[in-house]
């Protein structure tokens, strides 16, 4: 039996939290949230084609000024709200919320709340 590292754990949880929503998400797009250790990503993904269709991050040039640090609530926060006017501006409403192989807390719900708050339903 292989070794149970902490890397292969948090891909086994991503995959069961994928997989798990796409059996639910009927046919709608996904909002995919990638958290490291200096930045929060956010992503909405069209999974029939494969491809990116808006996308948002604490490294973007109009955030990365007006945030100290890309690793703090403030700049999640500020990343779910950019995220989702992109979505509106591209005419997206609906959207699945991918959390990965992160729970729903800190940064990640932050993210989420403010999507919301923007006007993306999830």
């Amino acid at each position: 039996m292989a070794m149970k590292t902490s890397k292969n754990l948090y891909a086994r949880r991503t995959k069961r939290t994928r997989f798990k929503l796409r059996k639910s998400a009927n046919a709608r797009l996904r909002l995919s949230v990638f958290r490291s250790g200096k930045h929060i990503y956010a992503q909405v993904i069209d999974d029939s084609k494969g491809a990116t269709i808006v996308a948002a991050s604490s490294i973007d040039k109009e955030l990365k000024s007006k945030l100290g640090k890309g690793t703090d609530i403030a700049a999640a926060t500020a990343v779910g709200k950019l995220v989702a006017e992109r979505a509106l501006a591209a005419g997206l409403k609906e959207v699945f919320f991918d959390r990965g192989g992160r729970i729903y807390h800190g940064r990640v719900k932050a993210l989420a709340e403010s999507a919301r708050e923007a006007g993306l339903s999830f």
